[in-house]
């Protein structure tokens, strides 16, 4: 990326980190879905589900799954986001302008992240109040918050290109749910083991299982193995494929 491009990068991701300041609901509800779940599963669920987790405190097997929900349930504002500017012709109007095409789609990616990064860790604070015990080292912090950006980087080009893609705002917030709901299929609230055959087989083998299973170990000192791998390779197809989705999108739209 040239020096011009990596500018104006920088220039549309403070518009777009600032129009996130004046609509601070979206932040807000960012947040809401993932800590109602977690009064949901803790508070009502969690006594039941205890037993069958070896005594483990359900807190301490939810969480990582919920945080993860929160990076998911955070896409939902960018591709609100990008549909909108599509809208109102704000793209249009900035490829009238003398600035990279490509920074118009990072700036609304990279503030995605940084938004998303925000939620996940009022999400983990709201987690520890309620008896969240992660055993995670400083340098497990620190492999934790680069793990859940690229998690957020992937899952935001799928937003984004969904923004593109979508008829207006309202459809761009329905579009992105399965995603958002797809880390309840996996091992997030339960283990894969214990859901019946064919759900488990589907649970144990999409890409949100290796990713939960990767940052709840992290978090709780549990054992990776090679979900690691898996799930850095799930994120890096899953960047790929929204990238060049959105490229294509972005460029349709503007030969119309």
């Amino acid at each position: 990326m040239s020096t011009y491009a990596l500018r104006d990068s920088g220039t549309m991701l403070r518009r777009n980190l600032k129009h996130s300041l004046r609509y601070p609901s979206l932040v807000i509800s960012n947040v809401a879905v993932p800590v109602v779940m977690l009064l949901l599963f803790v508070g009502v669920f969690g006594g039941a589900l205890s037993p069958g987790l070896g005594g483990l405190d359900y807190i301490n097997y939810v969480a990582p799954g919920i945080t993860l929900m929160s990076v998911t349930t955070a896409t939902i504002g960018t591709a609100v986001s990008v549909s909108i500017d599509k809208g109102e012709g704000i793209m249009n109007r900035f490829r009238t302008m003398a600035i990279s095409r490509a920074a118009v789609m990072t700036g609304h990616v990279l503030g995605g992240v940084i938004q998303t990064l925000i939620s996940v860790a009022l999400v983990i604070g709201v987690a520890v109040l309620m008896g969240f015990r992660p055993s995670a080292t400083a340098v497990d912090w620190l492999a934790i918050t680069g793990f859940l950006a690229l998690t957020a980087f992937a899952l935001t080009w799928m937003a984004a290109a969904i923004g593109l893609v979508a008829k207006g705002p309202e459809s761009a917030s329905n579009m992105p749910l399965p995603m958002t709901f797809l880390p309840m299929l996996g091992s997030g609230f339960v283990p894969t083991d214990s859901m019946p055959d064919t759900l488990g087989w589907f649970a144990a083998n999409q890409p949100f299982t290796p990713i939960n299973e990767t940052l709840r170990g992290l978090l709780m000192g549990t054992p990776v193995g090679t979900n690691a791998w898996l799930a850095v390779a799930w994120c890096t197809g899953i960047t790929i494929v929204g990238y060049l989705w959105a490229r294509r999108a972005f460029h349709r739209m503007s030969t119309r």
